[in-house]
């Protein structure tokens, strides 16, 4: 053992290492949270959109993926937990050769063709006193744990865009509707110009102006409708379906999400974010790497053992005389590798600094991305009240331009100018109503989309 120890080659001494972020220093409050469930979308009450997210995550070709992902980290599992046990190999060999008469072999063996035959049972099995192929399961564990919560990443990825578009097409709908009134309203302007124009109060000029408004609305309701087509077009790819599948879309009156908003990022998101609790899975997985590429600098001790039969000749193979066993140990003493052992553990360090980083980001992107969404919640009260306000007074003074318009007292680019107030606000105000869902469904996102982890990495495993 002592001679053995001695035969190790040398490891550089290990660097500081990157260090993972602390969660309280970013500001996280430990208080209770309305974490969502695993199917949030379901308080919207729209059995439509229902519909919609169990076929995106039945048929979409990005859950197929991280499920193939993930059945890729239970065989590096079973991979790697090989090398614990004995392994075990039925092998027979024949070798048909003609031997040397100058050689060891008497007459008559020496310058005949014989058949040489082995047939036997070969065990082998490593003794794991450094831990190195330990750690590999346990990297290999750590991935497995990294590619579940992937997979549930994907989910709410695919979710989140799923919801997002729908509500996008259920805008549309809105402002096509939209465009329809304020059409409706420039046609009895233009009806209006054009009996003022026969009675002599207002010239070609205000009926041209007035057949323009018009015009140019219709065009708006010619490009909404196109954007409402490529809308359907992608809340059907989403669903993993064609463009018919879009075209069975219509609209629907969404019921108010509710449920009570954080008022601070709770502490408790790190282990409610799919996508953190990979990152964090990856970092531990690559500390266990680095205990496995040390070990690599330790001695290498191998059991080895056969039993079986060997004879010249195939009708001697199974006698008594062809018995054969054998039994000892193979001892690798790593002395001088050119630096590769070195170079390799410095990899692993490298892998760990990367993978602890991204973890910090992640965990950054997260509390950006609730704090981003809560702030846009507590704000959105006060936004829909200003909202109100400007539709209001905007209404208002369309119908008061209307009314002096056709008394007479008004003129047409009065009316022109309300006009176009009119349609600004009434799209804000249908941009504000579907901004609601939106605001709530990133929230449901950024706050894990009901992700619950079986397990969680122990903190102390990632430095």
């Amino acid at each position: 053992m002592v001679l053995a120890l001695s035969g190790c080659a040398l490891m550089d001494s290990e660097p500081q290492p990157v260090a993972a972020l602390d969660a309280a220093k970013l500001g996280l409050a430990g208080q209770a949270a309305d974490w969502p469930t695993a199917q949030w979308w379901a308080r919207y009450g729209d059995q439509q959109l229902d519909a919609l997210l169990a076929e995106a995550l039945a048929n979409s070709p990005s859950m197929t993926a991280a499920q193939a992902r993930l059945a890729k980290a239970n065989a590096a599992v079973s991979s790697a937990r090989a090398p614990l046990f004995p392994r075990v190999d039925a092998n027979y060999t024949l070798t048909r050769e003609h031997l040397s008469k100058d050689y060891i072999y008497p007459a008559p063996l020496g310058g005949s063709v014989v058949s040489d035959n082995r047939l036997a049972l070969d065990f082998s099995y490593e003794l794991d006193f450094w831990g190195k192929n330990r750690s590999r399961l346990q990297s290999a564990v750590s991935q497995q744990e990294a590619a579940a919560a992937d997979a549930q990443a994907a989910r709410n990825l695919l979710a989140s865009a799923t919801v997002r578009a729908y509500l996008n097409l259920q805008n549309a709908f809105a402002q096509r509707d939209v465009l329809k009134r304020v059409l409706e309203q420039r046609a009895e302007v233009l009806s209006l110009t054009q009996g003022r124009y026969s009675a002599g109060l207002d010239t070609q000029v205000e009926v041209k102006q007035a057949e323009s408004s018009l015009a140019s609305g219709k065009v708006e309701l010619t490009q909404t409708e196109t954007t409402l087509a490529q809308l359907r077009n992608q809340v059907a790819a989403l669903a993993g379906a064609g463009p018919q599948r879009g075209q069975s879309l219509v609209p629907v009156a969404l019921t108010a999400p509710a449920g009570e908003v954080p008022a601070s990022v709770p502490l408790d998101l790190l282990g409610h974010r799919p996508d953190v609790a990979a990152a964090k899975w990856r970092a531990q997985a690559a500390r266990h790497a680095i205990d496995s590429a040390k070990a690599e600098f330790y001695p290498n001790v191998n059991l080895a053992a056969f039993a079986g039969f060997q004879a010249m000749g195939t009708g001697n193979l199974l006698g008594a005389d062809a018995r054969m066993a054998g039994f000892g140990p193979a001892v690798t003493l790593p002395i001088f590798h050119g630096g590769e052992l070195n170079a390799n553990l410095a990899g692993r360090r490298a892998d760990a600094d990367l993978a602890v980083s991204d973890y910090n980001q992640t965990v950054l992107d997260a509390v950006h991305q609730v704090a981003d969404a809560l702030d846009g919640l507590r704000l959105l009260d006060q936004e829909k009240a200003q909202q109100r306000q400007a539709r209001e007074a905007i209404e208002a003074a369309y119908e008061l331009a209307v009314n002096r318009y056709k008394a007479g007292m008004g003129n047409y680019i009065t009316v022109l100018i309300a006009q176009t107030g009119v349609l600004a606000q009434a799209r804000l105000d249908t941009d504000l109503r579907i901004r609601a869902y939106q605001l709530d469904a990133d929230l449901a996102t950024a706050l894990g989309g009901g992700y619950a982890p079986q397990a969680e990495p122990a903190t102390n495993t990632i430095h």
